[in-house]
C-alpha cells in the first residue's frame, strides 16, 4: 500500500490517453473522523517536446521532488547511436527496451518460378496422370512398331485382336484387351489425338483409375452391344456366317465413353456444344451407314459415358482441395 504523502505517476502507456499524475495527502478532519483528500492531476495532451528542445534526464531526476516516484517512458525505445536521416539501422542487432535482442521475421521470397501455361496441363505426364501418359506411350510404340510391318502381317495381327463374335466366343478376355491397343488410322488418327486430350483431362479430375473403369466400360460396353446382335442375327439365319468373322478392333468406343463422362465436369457453356458438336458427327456417320458395327458402337459408347455421371461427379468433388477457414 502506499502511504499518506505518496505520489503516483502512470506513463501514457498504462493510460491511453495521456500524462496522469495525482498526488494525494492525507490529514484528519473534524468530520466522522475522516482525512481531508487533496488531489493534484496534471494531464498532459500534446505529444513530448522533441530530443532536442527535452531537458536532460539528469535535470528531471534533480527537479523532481523526492516523494514522487521516477518517470520511465516505456513507450519510446532508447535511439542512442541513431543516426537521423539513415534508414533501416535497426535491422541488425536490433533489441527492444529490456535489451533482449529482436529477431525479424523472414518474409517469403518472391515466386520467380516460370510457370507454364495451363494449355500444357492438356498433356499427359508420368505423376499427374499416369494412366494416361503409359496407355499412350504404349499405343505410340505400337503405332511406330505397325508402320514399319509388311502389311500382310499387320492385317494377321489386326485379324487376331478382332473383337467378332468368334473370339469373343472362345477368347473373350484376350480380344477385348488386344483390341483396345491398336489405333485404327494410325498415331496421327482423330482418334488419336482425341484419345491422348480427353484421357489426360478426365484422370485430372477422377484419377486414373476411374478414368480407365470409365474407357473400358465403354469399349466392351458397346463392343458386347454391338456384337452380341450380329451373333444372334447369324443364329437367327439372318446374316451369314462371314459376319461372325468381321474385323472389330481399336480404342474408338473407349474414347466416346471417357468424352461422354469428361462432358459432366465441364460447365454447361463448354459441355453441351461438346456433346452437340460429337453427337452431329456420329449422327453424320449413321446416315452415311458405311460401318454399321461401328456407327451404332459410338453412340452407344458415348451413352455409357453420359451415364457415368453421377459416379464421377461425385469423385470430382471429393478430390477438390477444402478452402481454409
Amino acid at each position: 500500500m502506499r502511504g499518506p504523502g505518496r505520489g503516483s505517476l502512470r506513463s501514457p502507456c498504462e493510460s491511453g490517453q495521456g500524462w496522469r499524475r495525482s498526488q494525494t495527502g492525507g490529514g484528519w478532519g473534524a468530520k466522522g473522523g475522516a482525512g481531508r483528500k487533496e488531489q493534484l492531476t496534471l494531464e498532459r495532451t500534446v505529444p513530448p517536446p522533441a530530443a532536442s528542445d527535452a531537458p536532460a534526464p539528469e535535470a528531471l531526476a534533480s527537479e523532481a521532488p523526492a516523494s514522487q516516484e521516477p518517470v520511465l517512458d516505456a513507450c519510446f525505445p532508447e535511439v542512442t547511436g541513431l543516426l537521423d536521416g539513415m534508414p533501416r539501422q535497426r535491422e541488425r542487432g536490433e533489441t527492444d527496451v529490456a535489451g533482449t535482442p529482436v529477431s525479424r521475421t523472414a518474409t517469403a521470397a518472391p515466386d520467380i518460378r516460370v510457370r507454364f501455361p495451363r494449355l500444357l496441363r492438356l498433356l499427359p505426364t508420368p505423376t499427374g496422370t499416369p494412366f494416361a501418359f503409359v496407355y499412350g506411350a504404349v499405343l505410340a510404340a505400337i503405332s511406330l512398331v505397325a508402320a514399319q510391318l509388311d502389311p500382310t502381317v499387320l492385317h494377321a495381327l489386326h485379324q487376331g485382336s478382332s473383337t467378332d463374335v468368334a473370339h469373343l466366343a472362345r477368347t473373350p478376355v484376350l480380344v477385348l484387351v488386344a483390341s483396345a491397343l491398336w489405333i485404327a488410322g494410325g498415331i496421327l488418327s482423330p482418334y488419336a489425338l482425341a484419345l491422348l486430350f480427353v484421357l489426360t483431362a478426365l484422370e485430372r479430375r477422377i484419377g486414373g483409375v476411374r478414368t480407365a473403369g470409365v474407357f473400358l466400360l465403354g469399349h466392351i460396353g458397346a463392343t458386347l452391344a454391338t456384337e452380341v446382335p450380329v451373333g444372334l442375327a447369324v443364329v437367327a439365319g439372318q446374316l451369314p456366317a462371314s459376319s461372325l468373322h468381321r474385323l472389330d478392333y481399336g480404342v474408338s468406343f473407349g474414347v466416346a465413353a471417357s468424352l461422354g463422362a469428361l462432358a459432366g465436369q465441364l460447365g454447361p457453356w463448354l459441355r453441351w456444344p461438346l456433346l452437340a458438336l460429337f453427337g452431329w458427327v456420329l449422327v453424320t456417320d449413321l446416315i452415311e451407314f458405311t460401318d454399321p458395327l461401328t456407327d451404332w458402337g459410338h453412340p452407344i459408347a458415348l451413352t455409357i459415358g453420359v451415364a457415368t455421371w453421377p459416379l464421377v461427379r461425385r469423385r470430382y468433388r471429393n478430390r477438390q482441395p477444402v478452402a481454409a477457414g
